[in-house]
């Protein structure tokens, strides 16, 4: 028996090496007045950048830039739409790693209602219904990780206070560029921390309590992906096979949170970026061992016959490579995965940041967000901080 499930609009995804060649043609249906949101310098600086400027003006765009240097927070959003008020947009091009994708996606929610975003925040806000309309947008990720060309949320963030959404389904890219070449110019340590966020929203997706068969079917193929592709694009960024499957893994895992919500990981990982100087997928990355062991500890004490146990041991069937693998070996195959790609992806703990036991309470308290009611068991206050305290 198949149960019932619904799946939200998801943007025209055009996925494949060269495939920013066809950016000229899906903007122009839309105009030739383009606003492009993108990081600091790393993709106008490089030659796939420098060639989609020169074919963006053979084909008579004229265009304003705008730069997020790091995780963007309402004021830069707010400040921007303002700035920008009076003039006329055909479409917002988001080009970059989560933070300019996400600014991008929040002013082309604005420019033309001109309102602040810190109208429709969760969490912090009057978080009123936003009712658009939004500019068209068009994402194009440089980076595999945050899976933000295939969802209709805008993480913002003021450091020492907050890490929210601005979220609704009219803020849904109308097409989605991924450009596995992209990939080529990441460093090893963002190739490790994109990485581990996109397998964290691959894994959570799968044992989330709002899962289906067809995000569940997705989030196993992304998660083979990432299996085939992690640690050969660390190794080796021009791997182009090890691009194309990192990106596509990093797509997947957008499209899938984007149905069932997330998990413990993501519930914490969110108070830990805003208190800390931690990026986003590093911190997936210290956390999720801990996270996933404690789940799967959790359930086979408390709840033995809950799905998600049985959906963890087919990722450790998967990473093992055989099938015929007992469902508690899988799963501590699966953990011994987890723990090898720290090691191997050299990835820091907790200490390295500045936090210490100290700051527990702090982050257990901020925790509770929608990621952390998808979570397959429920947390108590204690148990989210043994994870905190096990990943110090």
């Amino acid at each position: 028996m198949i149960p019932a499930f619904a799946i939200a609009r998801l943007p025209r995804i055009e996925f494949g090496a060269g495939s920013i060649r066809k950016l000229p043609a899906i903007a122009g249906q839309y105009g030739k007045r383009l606003l492009i949101v993108t990081g600091a310098a790393s993709f106008t600086g490089s030659a796939a950048g420098e060639r989609l400027f020169r074919d963006l003006h053979a084909a008579g765009f004229s265009w304003e830039i705008r730069r997020v240097s790091e995780e963007p927070s309402p004021q830069w959003v707010d400040a921007t739409v303002a700035e920008l008020q009076g003039e006329r947009f055909d479409a917002v091009i988001g080009i970059g790693g989560g933070s300019p994708l996400d600014a991008a996606k929040a002013v082309a929610g604005l420019l033309q209602p001109g309102n602040s975003v810190m109208d429709h925040l969760e969490g912090v806000g009057p978080e009123l219904p936003y009712q658009g309309p939004s500019t068209p947008f068009i994402a194009v990720p440089t980076t595999a990780g945050t899976g933000s060309e295939a969802t209709k949320n805008a993480v913002l963030s003021v450091s020492g206070q907050f890490k929210k959404s601005f979220r609704d389904d009219k803020l849904v890219a109308e097409y989605a560029i991924v450009d596995p070449e992209l990939l080529a110019t990441c460093p090893p340590a963002q190739i490790a921390a994109n990485g581990m966020d996109a397998f964290t929203q691959l894994m959570e997706s799968c044992v989330s309590t709002r899962s289906n068969p067809l995000t569940d079917a997705l989030a196993m193929s992304g998660m083979e992906a990432v299996r085939d592709g992690l640690l050969a694009l660390y190794e080796n960024p021009a791997d182009s096979a090890a691009q194309a499957r990192m990106a596509y893994a990093s797509l997947l895992s957008g499209i899938c949170l984007a149905q069932t919500g997330l998990g413990s990981v993501h519930g914490i990982v969110a108070p830990l970026g805003a208190f800390h100087p931690i990026g986003h997928g590093v911190g997936c990355g210290m956390l999720v061992m801990e996270a996933t062991h404690l789940n799967i500890d959790l359930m086979e004490a408390r709840e033995p016959d809950n799905p998600a146990l049985e959906k963890y041991a087919s990722i450790g069937k998967l990473f093992r490579g055989r099938k015929h693998v007992d469902p508690e070996g899988a799963r501590v195959f699966l953990m011994y995965t987890l723990e090898s790609w720290s090691r191997k992806l050299k990835l820091p703990r907790l200490l390295d940041f500045g936090v210490t036991e100290a700051d527990i309470p702090r982050l257990v308290a901020n925790s509770r967000g929608s990621s952390m009611k998808t979570n397959p068991v429920m947390l108590t206050d204690a148990e989210i901080g043994a994870v905190i305290r096990a990943s110090l």
